[in-house]
């Protein structure tokens, strides 16, 4: 091979690695981070990350952060040459651990890739200034604060992925708090209903009423007694309804939200998910009232695992996907008789008339 298709070949390779840099970077900027030493939680993170820096200043202490050369002189000295020598050390470790520093308090998930490039050609630049001394920071120290910077931006995702469990959490007590509350507000109502009712069919049985009104009694009775069956089964922890929306206006076209709620009106929800937080109210396309609400929830997740939004955090349960689709993985469970709502279109009223508005129509 001549030193023309060589030369070819190394530039290939290196645009290779520029579009893989590249793509790493797009992924990241939307949300797809990979972990580079996955750990079950912050605190995990925390202790790794004092063990790495434990080791990188144990090698500060034993001089095995910063290599040069050995016997050099100046005029003649050779005790001069080590003061120099030590001097320049110095110096280039100093502005390395500055390139480090900057990066860890800057530090962001996606910024990991670019963070260690800069690092490197520190870690090259100081090897070129340096070359007449042979000082040049050791690839051991090197290795230490990559792995710091690595497990800084792993740290920080933990942390985020944490929080977002919490609020998840929260979110599903408060939610649960609110069926609970709403549960116990229809059953006080059905039994006074049902008090009433019933004083009026031992009164009937009594003969101070007409017969007639005994009849409808009765049939107030059983409606009211198939009510309270229906608040019993509500009240399991499992029951609740499934939703598919969309909002058109801040998620574009073919985006929605498989979630769950235990509410008995699903509207309460998804008002509440088009608060402040998005620019426009979320449209209802499916709603499915089972007793194994969670059950479904995770089935449709995994049956449009690969259209994730997000693939990191799986508490954002945004898909690339449509209605329609969801239809027709539910058409293969048996949950799809209990759809009680169903549509395919957005109506994204405010999106849409804000477009309008924006052009002048």
């Amino acid at each position: 091979m001549d030193g023309a298709e060589a030369a070819e070949r190394r530039l290939a390779e290196l645009r290779r690695e520029i579009v893989e840099t590249e793509d790493r970077a797009m992924l990241q900027e939307a949300g797809i981070y990979e972990f580079r030493h996955r750990l079950a939680d912050a605190v995990a993170y925390k202790a790794r990350l004092e063990a790495v820096k434990a080791r990188y200043k144990e090698l500060v202490r034993q001089d095995g952060a910063v290599l040069a050369a050995q016997g050099w002189t100046v005029n003649g000295s050779t005790a001069e040459g080590k003061r120099m020598i030590k001097d320049y050390t110095k110096l280039m470790l100093r502005a390395y651990n500055a390139e480090v520093d900057a990066a860890v308090r800057t530090m962001r998930p996606h910024r990991l890739e670019t963070s260690i490039e800069r690092l490197t050609k520190a870690q090259e630049t100081i090897a070129r200034l340096g070359r007449t001394m042979s000082i040049r920071i050791s690839e051991a120290y090197h290795r230490a604060r990559i792995e710091e910077l690595e497990l800084t931006a792993d740290h920080l995702a933990q942390i985020e992925e944490e929080k977002e469990r919490a609020r998840a959490e929260r979110e599903r007590v408060r939610d649960e708090a609110a069926a609970k509350k709403e549960v116990a507000r229809e059953r006080e109502k059905l039994m006074k209903e049902h008090a009433h009712w019933q004083a009026l069919v031992q009164r009937a049985e009594s003969g101070a009423v007409d017969e007639s009104v005994a009849v409808e009694a009765a049939e107030a009775l059983e409606r009211i007694d198939g009510a309270l069956e229906d608040l019993s089964v509500r009240a399991n922890p499992g029951v609740g309804t499934v939703y598919v929306i969309s909002n058109v206006g801040a998620f574009g076209e073919n985006v929605i939200k498989v979630g769950v709620t235990r509410r008995p009106n699903v509207d309460d929800r998804v008002r509440e998910l088009g608060d402040a937080s998005v620019p426009f109210k979320f449209d209802l396309h499916t709603a499915i009232f089972t007793q194994d609400a969670y059950g479904l929830e995770n089935q449709l997740h995994k049956a449009l695992a690969d259209r994730r939004v997000n693939r990191v955090n799986m508490r954002r349960e945004f898909f690339y996907a449509t209605p329609a689709e969801v239809r027709e993985i539910l058409a293969r469970t048996d949950h799809a008789r209990w759809v009680y709502e169903y549509r395919d279109d957005a109506e994204a009223e405010e999106w849409r008339t804000s477009q309008r508005l924006m052009s002048g129509g």
